[in-house]
């Protein structure tokens, strides 16, 4: 028997340290996985602008639906080999997985019509903090201290980045779509948990292909029985379609499933937590955002946040 690539090694501490409580040893891999991590969350926030511009020719669920049906047909031809060894308990890790994030969209998009943009960017990025919740509660890994200083850094820049703006951007009395949104934080929170459980068990490109498809049939399920589907295929709303579809959705979620196999959840929601970073980035480029002191401390802090949990070194027991 051959020995295992520095891969394969890296994948295997990584999931020995956290079954300790641990934090995994920071390796080739890691490094890489985390560079992947920021490259997708810098595609959500570019694709920020893109989606918001979209949705005046679909409605919410519509275009979710779309989005994540023509993902998953895309995935299913990409990995058509490793679709037709499906078998046994992937099935139902990937329909979890997918659960969420279905329920994940479905919450945020419905906690917006009662909500505020601003309120909405912040309550959603409270994922950050229930991440580390659900490993110590549900999986029993306690993160380490860099993990909880680098989610309070987090936290603080969402606050920042959500209400530094204008119009909008105060926090009023809390309402329904609150409750809905925080309840779409907890459905991200379980997927990156989930995912993060699964990818070190199944292969990556199963699950890529099984959570996007499931999340397809959720969202396409939830869209025919609560939303008065619109859909008018204008040249933008077809080219918004392709862009989400194949860079946001097909390629970032199995960036993600991959890098998860090398990389704890509770860092993975640090890193998310730049998307907002980089649809502020995207807006000022575009002429949509103005530039403040309040927003740029907001996104330094995020980046603070991403450079604690990177570099803080767990101190090893005597």
């Amino acid at each position: 028997m051959s020995p295992p690539d520095a891969a394969t090694r890296s994948r295997q501490g990584a999931s020995a340290g956290a079954a300790a409580g641990e934090p995994p040893p920071r390796g080739p891999a890691a490094w890489k996985a985390d560079l992947a991590l920021l490259g997708i969350t810098a595609i959500w926030g570019v694709t920020f602008v893109v989606v918001k511009r979209a949705l005046a020719d679909a409605s919410p669920l519509a275009f979710n639906a779309a989005r994540l049906l023509l993902a998953a047909v895309l995935l299913v031809a990409v990995y058509r080999r490793q679709v037709r060894r499906l078998a046994g308990k992937v099935w139902g890790a990937g329909a979890l997985v997918g659960l969420f994030m279905a329920l994940g969209y479905a919450f945020q998009t419905m906690g917006l019509e009662y909500t505020t943009p601003a309120k909405s960017a912040f309550l959603t990025g409270l994922s950050v903090i229930i991440v580390p919740f659900y490993a110590a509660v549900w999986l029993r890994r306690a993160p380490g201290a860099g993990t909880y200083c680098g989610a309070l850094l987090a936290l603080a820049g969402l606050y920042f980045l959500a209400f530094a703006r204008g119009a909008g951007g105060g926090w009023t009395a809390a309402n329904w779509g609150d409750l809905l949104t925080l309840a779409c934080a907890a459905a991200f929170a379980g997927h990156i948990v989930a995912l993060g459980e699964f990818t070190v068990r199944f292969p990556f490109e199963q699950l890529a292909v099984l959570q996007v498809g499931f999340a397809a049939l959720f969202t396409s399920a939830g869209a025919l029985a609560i939303e008065h589907i619109r859909l008018r295929w204008t040249p933008e709303l077809i080219a918004a379609l392709a862009i989400t579809a194949v860079l946001a959705t097909a390629l970032a979620f199995t960036v993600q499933a991959w890098a998860q196999q090398f990389t704890p959840a509770s860092h993975t929601a640090i890193v998310f937590a730049a998307e907002p970073v980089f649809a502020w980035v995207t807006s000022l480029s575009l002429g949509l955002e103005a530039f403040t002191a309040q927003v740029a401390l907001g996104a330094g802090l995020i980046l603070a946040a991403i450079v604690t949990v990177e570099f803080w070194k767990p101190r090893r027991g005597a």
